[in-house]
């Protein structure tokens, strides 16, 4: 089978990964790629966002199965336009990637259907939004309404820091039209875990659980990042979250879906903060995490092409999903300045140095020019490793960043500090 992978960053290079351990999987191209899947796809010169080229791409070279990594593409339809085409595509329709494509909306599908979630207020002005602000206990979260890659959430411990987060998104109008509304929130406390289902419209599966590091410094400090680094299992899921989640978030979710007439079809991702035995839903994504599937994914045994077709045929109850009890871990290495202003292309050396067989190094933001790999986004490599355990893992996943090297590389120090904590 032809596959076509949608995307460029490392939750595609993993997809790429994955895919060509199938047999079934005759040829991967990845629009645009990087890198890393330039080793295992053809990478092809279109943006993710180019959803007429795409399509069109799709269809002249006859490709069986695309699968959409970022949200952007979703959002704005590309699942609809393929299938208006008759092309099979793995994603969420225009209608149910609103769950990522609007805070407001999915607070509204939260609230009506019971679904524990922070207490929110919706805003569309400065005026009317500070003035709540300054009734409130802090801290308090403000997220804009619409897609911000992942920056677009502020965590306010005070008037000030609120007062300045609603002059970015109002004023300076850092988001754009992504900001021309905002939801603020109270701040849950509790701890955060990622957990992941797929859905073909009538039944969803969980997949592994894992838990990301969203802050750029170590401690959890520090400005919020598209992710620094993931691992997974995450133990605060235990089997009995597991089912509470089930019952209190999934069941409730998808039976409210159908009943507002969506069918959702695809990978949904809920951001979650664990908090007195109940699991409250911070955010979904419409699309596999990032940088949570470098970890999920690695420890999936069945093969992900077969999955994934099996969702967009309506048959996923026919599908086992088969799991190794090895844990993961997924250090990211970014570029100097990240999460804010950052330089590309630097050279990056020691990636041919690593010789350990349980690292995998994931590529992000990078590409090859002149026989050289260079840095090309904030954030650059995940490197990822499976030992014997969880600390294990670690180890072996730091000690091949020390291989590795490029002018201004960053990385947290401390990832899966929250596990290693409850193991011991």
């Amino acid at each position: 089978m032809k596959v076509l992978v949608v995307g460029g960053g490392g939750r595609e290079h993993t997809l790429v990964w994955k895919l060509a351990q199938s047999e079934r999987v005759t040829k991967i191209y990845c629009a645009p790629g990087n890198a890393g899947t330039a080793q295992l796809a053809t990478n092809l010169n279109l943006q993710a966002s180019d959803i007429d080229g795409l399509a069109t791409l799709a269809e002249h070279e006859e490709i069986d199965l695309t699968i959409v990594g970022p949200e952007v593409p979703l959002v704005s339809g590309i699942v609809d336009r393929f299938e208006a085409k008759g092309l099979k595509i793995f994603g969420p329709d225009m209608a149910a990637a609103r769950l990522e494509g609007s805070k407001s909306f999915t607070k509204d599908i939260l609230f009506k259907y019971n679904i524990p979630t922070a207490a929110s207020q919706e805003f569309g002005d400065y005026e009317t939004a500070s003035q709540y602000l300054s009734g409130q206990a802090f801290p308090q979260v403000i997220k804009a309404d619409g897609l911000a890659a992942g920056k677009g959430v502020y965590v306010c411990e005070d008037l000030a820091a609120g007062e300045a987060a609603l002059n970015e998104i109002f004023t300076e109008k850092r988001f754009g039209s992504a900001g021309a509304k905002i939801i603020i929130e109270d701040f849950l406390e509790g701890e955060e875990a990622s957990v992941l289902v797929i859905s073909d419209s009538k039944t969803y599966v969980t997949l592994a659980s894992a838990q990301d590091h969203k802050a750029a410094y170590e401690g959890d400090t520090g400005p919020n990042t598209g992710g620094m680094g993931a691992y997974s299992p995450a133990p605060v899921i235990t089997e009995e979250m597991s089912k509470i989640i089930d019952q209190r978030v999934w069941k409730p979710l998808f039976e409210g879906l159908r009943a507002e007439g969506i069918r959702y079809k695809g990978v949904l991702y809920a951001g979650l903060m664990i908090k007195d035995n109940e699991p409250y839903v911070l955010e979904f994504n419409v699309r596999f995490g990032d940088p949570e599937t470098q970890v999920i994914l690695p420890r999936l045994e069945s093969d992900l092409l077969e999955v994934l077709l099996a969702v967009c045929e309506e048959r996923l109850a026919e599908v086992e999903l088969k799991w190794s009890p090895t844990p993961a871990v997924c250090v990211v290495l970014a570029a100097a300045g990240y999460p804010g202003d950052y330089e590309k292309g630097a050279v990056i050396s020691g990636l041919d140095q690593i010789s350990d067989a349980k690292v995998t190094v994931l590529h992000a933001g990078t590409k090859a020019e002149a026989g050289r790999i260079l840095t090309n986004g904030g954030r650059v490599l995940g490197v990822c490793a499976r030992g014997t355990d969880l600390k294990d893992s670690i180890e072996r996943a730091y000690a091949a960043i020390e291989l590795i090297n490029y002018p201004g590389k960053q990385f947290r120090r401390d990832i899966a500090h929250r596990a290693l904590k409850r193991l011991t």
